[in-house]
């Protein structure tokens, strides 16, 4: 196997970075490479005190550089020099995102590091295209909305996808005029790092992006519940999410985003293109192992066709060959953590127990590091685990369906509504269902977002509150005020 990279040789950054500057501290957190197990450098897990020093240098930064009453073309113009630099380290960024990660090398090198770009070019072209609005008023008066920076934005990102995550964060609140206080995950820190360091070699003013080490109960409440916090904004799961809320409830009121977890159908009725189908299904529940939110999770069938697309189904799921993360071509990504390895298998055992089928996958790969094979489970209904809880791995269930209302009744979660999957050719049923799907995100005929930033995502009921992508994105970062003046 030819390895693009040796971890072993790989530099990895390991300190809190806040006011442009590496602060170390003592190392507390350890973190493995769930490619084979190894042990990688060690960080340091952040105190009140740390978070508070944080908070103070993002609000002297503020105050010190104007960043927020900057010409906004200013603003944009430092953000794209930024998204220039990162493209310029493309290959070492993917190393440092692939090392800890499930990220395979070669696919964050063209992928994740390039929309991570992407995504920062995308938002600093809100800074000087949005701002207030002048309403209709009687001609004695003059009424309008001013919009302005919340301040201080406190974030907080997951493990699956490091980079592209801190950009959905950073972009929109620095186009926005806000400075930032970030927790990557504890267990894929190296990434951020190094794209905080980025950003002030590219002119953004040291401060504004400041990256806090930590784990969740103890940095991650620090920042939550911080009164110099203005603003939250989390992607996670919806435990996590939750917590969140009723630490900032007890801490005090402060808007928030949270796009946490989901357990989205795929609907699959008779008249779909079933190789494509197929093909879809295969990229909703694979690529990193399954480990992404939108994981489209839940197989709905119209039985007519169902014993013919699990077939084609099993059969791409057989191709996948897992690979470490630093292979020169992209394998099957490892999962995160022997744990959640170990929580995918017990939801699996736990829904056989109960009388489900594993119609193909439903154990590890035997080969070093943490890998899961692709799972299709048959004969489960709603009680089952595998239905209920967000697995977050290469798991998906299969169930049929007769009619279009049972497939509707199948498709409806009593928690989550995150996104969807719709095949069909039928272009009125593709519309009719669209509007009844109780979810943020609905894919017709194809599966997963792409480089699509214009479109917002955000889910229904426990899927979150708000919109990360998106011009929503870039006006959750910005506050407004009414101002009705008397001529």
């Amino acid at each position: 196997m030819t390895l693009a990279f040796d971890p072993a040789a790989l530099t990895l950054p390991a300190a809190h970075f806040i006011g442009g500057t590496f602060i170390d501290g003592p190392e507390e957190i350890a973190v493995t490479a769930p490619s084979s197990g190894q042990a990688l450098r060690a960080i340091p897990c952040a105190d009140a005190a740390m978070v508070d020093r944080a908070v103070e240098t993002a609000r002297a930064a503020l105050a010190s550089s104007g960043w927020g009453g900057l010409m906004p073309r200013d603003r944009l113009r430092a953000m794209h020099r930024w998204a220039d630099l990162i493209e310029a380290e493309a290959a070492h960024l993917a190393r440092l995102e692939a090392v800890a990660s499930s990220r395979p090398v070669a696919q964050a090198v063209t992928g994740d590091v390039l929309v991570t770009a992407e995504q920062i070019r995308f938002f600093a072209e809100f800074a000087d295209k949005e701002g207030g609005e002048l309403v209709p008023t009687s001609d004695a008066q003059m009424g309008f909305i001013s919009a302005h920076p919340y301040g201080v934005i406190g974030a907080i990102t997951p493990w699956n996808f490091p980079l592209s995550m801190a950009a959905w964060k950073l972009g929109p609140a620095l186009a926005a005029g806000n400075a930032v206080v970030l927790k990557p995950s504890e267990m894929t820190p190296y990434s951020t790092l190094r794209l905080a360091e980025l950003s002030v070699q590219a002119g953004i003013p040291a401060g504004l992006i400041n990256i806090v080490l930590g784990e969740g109960p103890t940095t991650g409440s620090a920042i939550t519940g911080h009164p110099g916090i203005d603003k939250v904004s989390f992607t996670g799961s919806t435990r996590a999410g939750a917590q969140i809320m009723e630490n900032i409830a007890r801490t005090g009121i402060k808007p928030m985003t949270l796009e946490l977890g989901g357990k989205s159908p795929m609907l699959v009725f008779a008249d779909a293109d079933l190789d494509l189908t197929a093909d879809c299904l295969d990229r909703g529940i694979t690529p990193n192992a399954g480990q992404f939110c939108v994981a489209g999770s839940r197989i709905i069938v119209d039985r007519r066709v169902a014993e013919e697309l699990a077939e084609k189904l099993a059969a791409r799921f057989a191709r996948h060959a897992p690979a470490p993360t630093w292979a020169g071509e992209a394998g099957f990504s490892p999962i995160i953590s022997e744990r959640q390895l170990a929580r995918i298998d017990s939801i699996v055992r736990a829904a056989v127990d109960q009388g489900a089928q594993i119609l193909c996958g439903g154990e590890r790969f035997d080969r070093e590091g943490s890998f899961y094979r692709p799972t299709l489970i048959g004969g489960v209904d709603a009680q089952s685990p595998a239905i209920r809880e967000e697995i977050f791995g290469p798991v998906a269930t299969f169930q049929t369906f007769d009619t279009e209302e049972e497939a509707l009744a199948l498709a409806a979660h009593p928690t989550y509504g995150l996104a969807a999957g719709l095949f069909t050719r039928d272009l009125s049923r593709a519309l009719r269902l669209t509007r009844a799907l109780e979810a943020g995100t609905v894919w017709v005929n194809r599966y997963g977002r792409t480089r699509d930033h214009i479109l917002p995502t955000g889910g229904w009921k426990a899927s979150g509150i708000g919109k990360d992508l998106g011009r929503e994105a870039y006006l959750a970062n910005r506050r407004t005020k009414s101002v009705l003046i008397d001529l």
